[in-house]
């Protein structure tokens, strides 16, 4: 979007005409821009409206009903935080005594938005001069001013800072944090200095991270979805590491020192721990806490006698285990009439979708098919999903 077409959108009739894109959004698209250059309007605000129209469509799994008051730029979309997570920072802020706040690179003003609706003091500040516009309409019904200017370089009074750096050039994506914007040395630089949280990919490399911060990763309901750098005090004491878990009403985090358990016979309980216990190197804390051990060597799924529900693992009851050969396991599919089946895999070099086409499942009983390494041998888990 550029800014004639945001000049466009933010008109009382650009306005108007988006809450009736929005609402007919579910018709044939290529008659609903039919209809409405018929109705006389300009062409770049039809595109413009039907974009944003489509973008908040998108946006519902993110914001649930906020998207429908938000507007969004595609890029702006893809970074922001999902709103229950972005709740998490703000409530963290909360809890650390914060009331002021600078979002510094605030991207369409999701965590700002999140950080105004629990009362904190907000200043946002971002480069682009449409994405800025974007969040200043975004945030206008919040105690929260948005500012146009460079993240490092504008000046702000706030007792903390939250950083999220653009990891992308348009549609490029920048592998060398030096190349980000702010660059990630320069944001720990501000973030050493005060109370700050860095929110990055849950994929970063952890030799990048500042030894004396907590570092934490966060999945949301089944995506691991960030890793974020906490400093000051909104690092917590004697916290370096830790792992959460978000849900419907759920919240479930677990911290400590990276381990990883011993191995053992599979037992009758296969867990797969959430994306953010392996990212932070706790398996080792999560086997303690559900009294499991790994399966392999080198391998994230555990196993335990009994089943303990929790949010930082899928738990899997173990039916069989097979070889690792596909005409065996299609031939015991045949038998258990199985014809829904989930395929799960870690340390076994096979795709998933290809196989199931070749197994050619049949029957109304479903199952889960878990592909990995046993004791070190390949081997193939027939289990039902808790």
């Amino acid at each position: 979007m550029d800014a004639e077409e945001l000049r466009l959108l933010l008109s009382k009739d650009g306005l108007a005409l988006l809450e009736r894109a929005e609402a007919g959004l579910d018709g044939d698209v290529v008659r609903e821009v039919t209809r409405l250059r018929a109705e006389g309007h300009d062409p770049r605000l039809v595109a413009a409206v039907l974009t944003q129209a489509r973008l908040r469509r998108r946006a519902r799994a993110k914001f649930g009903e906020f998207a429908s008051g938000m507007l969004f730029t595609e890029a702006g979309l893809e970074q922001a935080t999902r709103l229950r997570v972005a709740a998490h920072h703000a409530g963290r802020m909360r809890r650390a005594g914060i009331v002021s706040v600078a979002d510094l690179g605030c991207g369409i003003g999701a965590d700002a938005l999140a950080f105004a609706t629990l009362g904190l003091e907000v200043t946002a500040v971002e480069r682009d001069e449409v994405t800025a516009a974007i969040a200043t309409y975004n945030l206008a019904a919040w105690h929260a001013s948005v500012v146009h200017g460079d993240a490092l370089d504008t000046p702000v009074d706030a007792e903390a800072l939250w950083f999220d750096p653009a990891r992308r050039d348009g549609a490029r994506r920048l592998s060398d944090p030096a190349d980000w914007s702010p660059p990630l040395d320069a944001v720990f630089a501000r973030a050493a200095a005060q109370p700050a949280g860095v929110k990055l990919a849950p994929g970063i490399d952890r030799d990048l991270l500042p030894p004396d911060a907590e570092h934490q990763w966060v999945t949301d309901g089944l995506d691991t979805v960030e890793a974020v750098v906490w400093t000051g005090r909104l690092a917590r004491p004697g916290v370096a590491r830790s792992a959460l878990v978000l849900g419907d009403g759920v919240a479930e985090e677990l911290a400590g020192d990276p381990s990883h358990p011993e191995p053992g016979e599979l037992d009758a309980w296969l867990y797969e721990p959430a994306g953010a216990v392996i990212r932070a190197e706790l398996i080792g804390a999560l086997a303690e806490r559900l009294d499991a051990r790994a399966v392999s060597d080198g391998i994230a799924y555990l196993t335990a006698a009994r089943h303990v529900g929790t949010p930082l693992a899928q738990a899997f009851r173990v039916r069989e285990t097979l070889p690792l050969d596909e005409r065996r396991i299609a031939q015991r599919l045949r038998e258990l009439g199985i014809g829904e089946l989930e395929i799960k895999k870690r340390g076994a070099d096979i795709d998933p979708a290809a196989l199931r086409r070749r197994l050619k499942l049949r029957g109304d009983a479903r199952a889960t098919l878990i592909l990995t390494r046993i004791a070190g041998r390949h081997r193939a888990v027939l289990a039902d999903r808790a």
